[in-house]
């Protein structure tokens, strides 16, 4: 996979609100954080989302990911694939990541949301609450993830099977100024996942789980 920064004047921070902490939302000293990946369908969003994760709770930080199937069966259940069907879908998605992230958990949001402006409101939900954000573009190229198909969606599509494939015969609106940019052909998994674990971390927004013994632990024991 190989990665890229956002545009390389500053953008990579630019959209991402500080964290802030809420007493009656948020334990004390803990961040939470969004992170939305976007892009194609077999881009590797959800591969990498599943790695960072891995990365971030063997430090120690709380963290989930919110699979676009599994929301799809539990929480979005007969919901369809036209626009407003996808739009009421992301911002369900939304609301349960921002939710999580304003009480301390790093939510990995591997979901092709493929519109801008029902990705903006996201954005501007988290930000209302002081919720920190990040949009991170899984920018694979349509040929590759055609190639990967690891769902067989595109071999479905050139059959007839299925229509509406987002980026072939359905849209994609490609983010213009994301917090991260990540290419996912050239370097591995790894590489891209410790990318944006650096980036988190020089955000400010994985906080160290405290130590053993901390203060804290005592006056609460």
């Amino acid at each position: 996979m190989t990665t890229t920064d956002a545009p390389p004047t500053g953008a990579a921070t630019s959209q991402i609100q500080p964290p802030q902490h809420h007493p009656q939302r948020q334990e004390k000293n803990v961040t939470g954080a969004t992170v939305w990946l976007t892009g194609l369908p077999s881009a590797g969003k959800t591969t990498l989302a599943r790695e960072v994760a891995a990365l971030l709770a063997a430090d120690g930080h709380r963290t989930e990911v919110l699979d676009g199937d599994e929301i799809r069966t539990f929480l979005s259940a007969g919901l369809g694939f036209e626009r407003a069907d996808r739009d009421t879908n992301v911002q369900r998605i939304g609301f349960v990541a921002e939710l999580l992230a304003s009480h301390g958990v790093t939510v990995l949001v591997p979901v092709i949301a493929p519109y801008a402006d029902s990705r903006a409101a996201v954005r501007e939900r988290h930000a209302k609450n002081g919720t920190p954000y990040l949009e991170v573009h899984v920018a694979t190229p349509v040929e590759v993830c055609a190639e990967r198909d690891v769902k067989g969606l595109y071999a479905r599509q050139a059959a007839g099977e299925i229509s509406g494939l987002t980026g072939v015969d359905d849209p994609y609106e490609v983010p213009e100024a994301p917090d991260l940019r990540i290419e996912t052909h050239g370097s591995t998994v790894a590489e891209s996942a410790e990318t944006l674990r650096t980036l988190l971390a020089g955000l400010g927004l994985l906080t160290p789980a405290p130590p053993a013994g901390s203060d804290d632990e005592r006056r609460s024991a």
